[in-house]
Order: structure tokens, then sequence, then C-alpha cells
């Protein structure tokens, strides 16, 4: 099983929530609990795995965040 690990930049205020590449755009001005259940849901359709498989490894409150793919 193959393990990924990326960093992910979140960009704030943003019209609209979407993945592209390495940057996750969200319509909020600021960091929430939302935004990370939304990146994980992102994340998942776009690696096409369950969002089980993907976990916050750093970075829960910070516009930056380590996230790793099994």
């Amino acid at each position: 099983m193959t393990e990924i690990l990326v960093e992910i930049k979140v960009v704030l205020n943003a019209g609209h929530n979407e993945l592209k590449g390495t940057r996750f755009y969200y319509a909020s001005p600021e960091i929430d609990d939302k935004v990370n259940d939304i990146l994980i849901d992102a994340l998942a359709e776009e690696h096409n795995v369950k969002k089980n498989k993907i976990k916050i490894m750093k970075g829960l409150h910070s516009t930056v965040k380590m996230v790793k793919i099994i």
C-alpha cells in the first residue's frame, strides 16, 4: 500500500471551495473546523479513496497542512 504525504496551502476568502493541485481555495475568511472536513472530502474525491484513508498530520488550525493519504 502506498502512502502519499502532501503539503496543502489553504487560500482563505476565495469565492468558492475548490482543490487545485496543492492549493485549497476556501470561501470563508478564517480557518474553522469545517475547512478540514471539506478539504478531506475534496482530497478523497480527487484521489478516489475513502475519507477515512486521509489524515491531517500537521496544521489542523493553520493555512499550511501536511496531509497523509493511504
